[in-house]
């Protein structure tokens, strides 16, 4: 199977070099890499037999609707286009629209795996129509772990059903991070123990909480054991957010996830106007002493 690849960041370089290293034929390309095989989009689509598949690796929003807009002229009916990126669910619908006017098939599919997919393999939550799920099964044969079929590969349901549990899973995500992070932090601030990385290479093993996170945050200590090197500035990449407000509509108590989010958010703030307002509040009722800012080191 020949399979057009567009976008080749982090995750779609990874992924077209795991396909051709499962004997696929993959064509990537991507107009900011110097690893594309085609000059254009255009030349992409022509280098593609009929009924052509083209697997789309850009970032959420703007950029795919772009490509697919684009798609949409350029491909033939009965091709099938693939949103593997990390789109809200909400927007599959309008993209599987836009395609289906020109006879084009469309499926979602949300990817985890991360940096380490070319090597370990991907786990793929796909939404959109079986007969289409079919087509693309080589694909998604070749992109999951070896001798995992049955556990790392999942057809949720219609179309955006898979960008919606790639949503949840992001959110669970959040979740699982803040813990350990705090974890860490309270381990770190403990006199008595005299080597947090060796705690946590211990919890690595045997343990209720040992987990793929888990032993990444054991690599990163045993990179930086102090992470000085790395700020406690922390983006949100749209999925925690987005599964806090399905959360909300859904009437779904997720305290976990939700203070996950608020927590990337406090990252940010230097020094947090909330919590000045609690410091005054305080010392306008109890007369509690307040740090002044010049005292606190902030300007």
């Amino acid at each position: 199977m020949k399979l057009g690849l567009v976008g080749l960041g982090k995750m779609g370089l990874n992924m077209r070099e795991r396909l051709r290293d499962r004997g696929l034929q993959a064509i990537g390309y991507d107009p900011n890499s110097a690893d594309s095989d085609a000059d254009s989009l255009e030349a992409l689509v022509e280098s593609l037999p009929a009924p052509r598949a083209v697997w789309v690796m850009v970032p959420a929003g703007a950029p795919t609707r772009q490509v697919i807009g684009q798609l949409s002229r350029l491909l033939a009916p009965g091709d099938v286009v693939v949103d593997g990126g990390n789109s809200r669910f909400t927007d599959d619908t309008l993209n599987s629209e836009i395609l289906a006017e020109h006879g084009i098939c469309y499926l979602d599919c949300g990817v985890s795996g991360g940096v380490w997919g070319r090597e370990n393999g991907y786990a793929l939550m796909a939404g959109g129509d079986a007969a289409d799920i079919d087509r693309l099964m080589p694909v998604f044969d070749a992109l999951r772990p070896d001798g995992a079929r049955e556990d790392s590969f999942v057809h949720v349901g219609p179309v955006g059903a898979g960008h919606y549990a790639k949503m949840v899973h992001n959110g669970i995500e959040y979740g699982l991070m803040q813990a350990y992070a705090e974890g860490y932090e309270l381990l770190a601030a403990e006199e008595s123990i005299v080597d947090v990385p060796a705690v946590l290479r211990a919890w690595s093993k045997g343990t209720v909480v040992r987990s793929w996170l888990l032993d990444l945050l054991v690599q990163a200590l045993s990179d930086d054991p102090q992470l000085a090197a790395i700020s406690g500035y922390t983006e949100d990449s749209g999925e925690g957010r987005w599964t806090v407000e399905e959360a909300i509509a859904h009437a779904v108590p997720a305290p976990v996830i939700s203070a996950a989010l608020f927590a990337r958010f406090a990252s940010r703030q230097d020094d947090s106007p909330a919590m000045k307002a609690v410091s005054a509040l305080r010392n306008q009722f109890g007369g509690h002493a307040v740090r002044s800012a010049a005292s606190s080191g902030i300007a």
